[in-house]
């Protein structure tokens, strides 16, 4: 028959609180007696780390273990051996426990490391200046440290990702301080670390910008003890006075004298229990002292360990493990003998009801208006029990009332029996995690799963997973990466073969596994990155063939120096952003020559790599797009970019040279000698320009200009002569010549030598080409003057144009084109014109 969960109950002498002692786990003889052992304990039931305490003599005899070096052993908390192994490196200073359960080593030199509960570790340094003051004391705490340098400075180190260490503001010690803890940074309103120092009679308070003095006069103290929540303080004078007071120092709580309550030697520990007791701790006496001094005595068989909880208090011997709490409100208020809540009569309704009793009907009648609260306050209860017996009681009595109200939610009653079902799971010796109820909601369940997978107890985080609709990614990535790390090379063949059959293998189960368990929506990247880490490359390799995110795949390929096969798996993900992140990294890290064949040997399939390294250093680096044209053997196209450089030069010297650079380039290729040969005659025009810039001593500029430019700023500078070398030079065409000449005379308003240029010769551009250019440029009556040379059948439109309609009437006159005149007659601007076209129609007649 199990017993009733007041059995565990003890009252304070004053009678209105109860605490209980809940033995968790029996161990006798797995542990070894810690009275010679340096322990930390990790809260939220976690494991227990404990190294030979060196200070204390050790009887020598057969079973005596050597203790060459320092060994850390870690266990659970039902005894079993979790991980063991040896420190080398230096002396320990301080060893404790992070939030996700990993072991912190801090040796002398400022060296510390984290394991993990398989044995592998993280290294990382408080730095130089550390290492040559040395590390004297440090205080650990979930989430960074707090390290005392021999210089008596403290140095925080915040989050366990290896960053360089805060000095916080010198306390101004002359030797070590008596005792001294810290408040972490998420328990202070400042959200920084409070580091408290016991220096002579008082207490200094030192965070990352001041020290203060508290001022106090009862000190030095032994022990400084903050309560889990950062509001109250436990000190322990050199005289056993126990002192209870807020962090603030403004409110004293409590003040024991702990020599008389029976402890033998000196205190060994003073914790907290929950926040509203402290547990002070001799070599066999575990006295738990309550917010109104009152006190209760446990005794144990050698020397206790406490762990201070959220929610009360685990005490660690040889021979038990046990959790003291103050009996939680729900449990009080159902179970408290002559208790007449609602909850307790709920329950005893319940009772009543499996042995067909009347009562039921009555007791439930009697709290219908609390009835609600009755059916929450047993549920709540049930989280707070740890016999599965009892949890299921009041489980069944909170049923059994919620069948009786018209609407109730159920949400909490399924919540309440699915966490029971993982903590009991959890709570089992094997496993060794006594959660309660506040520590599991206070953890979070997801936590919780990664401190199974932690223990390589993955078949169990999957099945809690799977309990409550978590993914299950978490728990396969780690299982995924301890088979990895424990895999052998297969035993048929040898080498190379052996490696790869059992790469194979293992690549076959994980996947086989993922697609089984894990919907496809695990990444493989991760688990890629772990087999390349222990030196599996080509297992990396494989999975990361299964991987569909190349986001996710590329990065890793990187990072094994798979350069052509990160390459194309960007190139195969559409993502320019992704290829160009590919790139520049191998561009960094290659030599130019080998960066440059890898996308040229990927022919087609990197053909879209090729581009956009082109569209890239086309606007960001053209020395790396003109080495990469160089070495692809591409004469056009390192023409052209010799000549769209010199595009943008502005010293004539240097666009001289490109454009002589980019006829070299198009002399090479026999496709192109027409762009050679314009690329020859374009630099002798420049070579040219600036010979003629310098015989006008820079007042004309040249340089740049087209050859119909040059010769026109030669024509409109008086420079015809030569205007007309350049024309023999560069064997201008007449036409082009006469064209650009006429244009230049017509700028000018030159219009005798126009006239006379017109005379010179005949035109090869006829002279409609000058009536229209001159008609173009607002000069009308110059015009008129071309037209009589203009072909026969022209001369009236251009005549009309021209706007002389009396020279158009009489050039149809003398054509005898009476139909034309008429016309003209009818189009004409005015009744003048009309009369003198319709006299000479009259003469025609």
């Amino acid at each position: 028959m199990t017993e009733h969960p007041t059995a565990t109950w003890a009252a304070m002498p004053e009678g209105n609180v109860f605490y209980r002692r809940q033995q968790v786990y029996s161990i006798p003889g797995k542990l070894p007696d810690l009275n010679d052992y340096v322990v930390a304990g990790c809260r939220n039931g976690g494991p227990l780390a404990m190294m030979r305490d060196n200070t204390k003599l050790v009887a020598l005899g057969r079973s005596t273990p050597a203790f060459a070096k320092a060994q850390i052993q870690v266990y659970s908390l039902a005894g079993e051996g979790l991980l063991l192994f040896s420190w080398d490196q230096g002396k320990i200073i301080k060893f404790g426990w992070t939030a996700d359960e990993k072991l912190v080593v801090l040796n002398e030199e400022g060296v510390y490391r984290l394991y993990d509960l398989q044995g592998d570790y993280t290294q990382h340094s408080l730095g130089t200046e550390a290492a040559e003051m040395g590390i004297v004391d440090a205080r650990i705490h979930p989430n960074g440290l707090v390290a005392l340098t021999g210089s008596l400075l403290l140095l925080e180190v915040k989050d366990w990702e290896g960053g360089k260490p805060l000095t916080l503001a010198s306390p101004g010690l002359t030797e070590p301080p008596h005792a001294w803890a810290i408040i972490p940074p998420d328990l202070n309103i400042s959200r920084h670390v409070e580091v408290l120092l016991s220096v002579e009679s008082t207490i200094l308070a030192v965070d990352n910008l001041e020290a203060v003095d508290q001022r106090l006069s009862r000190g030095p103290f032994t022990h400084v003890s903050p309560s889990p929540n950062g509001k109250l303080l436990a000190l322990l004078t050199f005289s056993e006075q126990l002192w209870v007071v807020s962090t603030d120092f403004q409110r004293s709580l409590a003040d024991i004298d702990t020599s008389s309550l029976g402890g033998e030697g000196s205190v060994l520990q003073v914790e907290w229990c929950g926040n509203d007791a402290i547990i002070v701790t001799w070599s066999n006496l575990a006295v738990l002292v309550g917010p109104s001094g009152d006190t209760l005595p446990y005794m144990y068989y050698g020397a206790p360990f406490a762990v201070s909880e959220v929610d009360g208090v685990r005490v660690v011997d040889r021979e038990v493990c046990d959790l003291i709490q103050k009996v939680p409100a729900s449990s009080l208020s159902v179970f408290r003998p002559g208790s007449t809540s609602p909850s307790a009569i709920l329950f005893d309704a319940w009772d009543s009801f499996t042995q067909r009793s009347a009562k039921a009907d009555d007791n439930i009648r009697s709290i219908r208006p609390d009835l609600a609260v009755a059916v929450n306050e047993c549920i709540d209860a049930a989280g707070r029990e740890w016999e599965p017996y009892w949890q299921r009681r009041l489980l069944n009595a909170a049923k059994f009332g919620w069948g009786f109200l018209d609407l109730y939610d159920p949400t909490d009653f399924v919540n309440m029996g699915q966490a029971l079902k993982v903590m009991n799971a959890v709570r089992f010796y094997d496993i060794g995690i006594p959660l309660t109820y506040s520590q599991y909601q206070y953890a979070s369940p997801s936590h919780l799963i990664a401190r199974l997978t932690s223990r390589n107890l993955h078949l169990l985080a999957l099945r809690i997973s799977s309990f409550l609709s978590l993914k299950p990614d978490v728990v396969l990535k780690h299982w995924a990466c301890a088979k990895i790390a424990r895999a052998k090379p297969a035993t048929t063949g040898g080498g190379k073969d052996a490696e790869l059959t059992a790469d194979e293998e293992v690549c076959k189960s994980i996947v086989e596994k993922f697609e089984q368990l894990g919907n496809g929506e695990v990444s493989y990247a991760d688990i890629a990155k772990r087999a390349w880490e222990v030196g599996k490359a080509g297992l990396a390799t494989k999975l990361l063939d299964h991987e569909p995110r190349a986001s996710d795949q590329v990065p890793l390929l990187l990072m094994m120096q798979e350069d052509r096969l990160a390459l194309l798996k960007a190139v195969d993900s559409g993502d320019t952003d992704l290829v160009y992140h590919v790139l520049l990294h191998l561009h960094k890290r290659l030599p130019l020559g080998s960066f440059f064949r890898l996308i040229e040997d990927g022919g087609t399939k990197l053909a879209p790599a090729s581009k956009l390294l082109q569209v890239y250093a086309r606007e960001q680096n053209r020395e790396m797009l003109r080495d990469f044209y160089y070495s692809d053997d591409r004469r056009v196209e390192s023409a052209v970019l010799s000549l769209d450089e010199a595009s943008q030069m502005t010293d004539p010297a240097a666009i001289l040279t490109s454009v002589k650079a980019a006829q070299k380039f198009f002399s090479e290729d026999k496709d192109r000698g027409f762009e050679a040969k314009m690329m020859d005659e374009n630099a002798r025009l420049l070579a040219y320009q600036q010979q003629l810039e310098k015989e006008s001593d820079g007042k004309i500029t040249f340089f740049g200009l087209s050859i119909n430019e040059t010769l026109r700023t030669l024509l409109m500078n008086g420079m015809s002569k030569k205007a007309d070398k350049v024309k023999s030079d560069f064997k201008v065409a007449d036409k082009r010549f006469w064209y650009v000449k006429l244009h230049a005379l017509t700028a000018m308003r030159d219009f005798e030598g126009l006239d006379a240029f017109a005379r010179s010769k005949r035109s090869p551009i006829g002279y409609e080409a000058f009536v229209r250019h001159l008609l173009e440029k607002g000069h009308s009556k110059e015009a008129t003057s071309y037209v009589i040379r203009c072909d026969s059948p022209r001369r009236v439109d251009l005549y009309v144009e021209c706007g002389d309609w009396r020279l158009a009437g009489r050039e149809c006159k003398e054509r005898g084109d009476k139909a034309k005149l008429e016309s003209l007659k009818r189009t004409c601007p005015n009744s003048l014109i009309a009369r003198e076209l319709e006299q000479m129609l009259g003469s025609m007649k």
